[in-house]
């Protein structure tokens, strides 16, 4: 059996509330599941305490059967300190796209071409100045 410690979806419309849970990846996001292990309401603000609650020694054992925690909760996890930080990797997360790449090289010619007609002015006089 693959096991999964995730999230499941009650509360109303629009207002969200998850219950951890510890449940056969086979089955649903909301159905039935082996044990619950906590809760966590996304509605509270993140310093406070009743936003993640979690049965933190269930959840070892769960972990030292073999179940794999869903990106949410390992991350979860990680801020409890129960779980060692994993190095993520977002590539392309501070990478402009390619028009924006473009608009950028464009300006950069722009403003090249435009400092270079500043500058030749500028220095002409100078010279001439100075051979007098």
């Amino acid at each position: 059996m693959a096991m999964k410690i995730r999230l499941a979806r009650g509360g109303s419309k629009k207002r969200p509330f998850y219950s951890i849970v510890a449940a056969d990846s086979r089955m649903p996001r909301d159905g039935r599941f082996l044990e619950k292990l906590g809760t966590y309401n996304p509605l509270l603000p993140k310093d406070s305490e009743d936003r993640v609650k979690m049965n933190i020694e269930r959840v070892q054992h769960w972990l030292a059967q073999g179940a794999q925690p869903t990106d949410r909760i390992a991350r979860m996890l990680e801020a409890a300190g129960v779980r060692e930080k994993a190095k993520r990797a977002n590539m392309k997360k501070a990478e402009p796209g390619d028009k924006a790449k473009k608009r950028a090289e464009e300006k950069a010619a722009k403003s090249a071409k435009a400092s270079e007609a500043a500058a030749a002015p500028a220095e002409a006089p100078v010279e001439e100045a100075a051979a007098e």
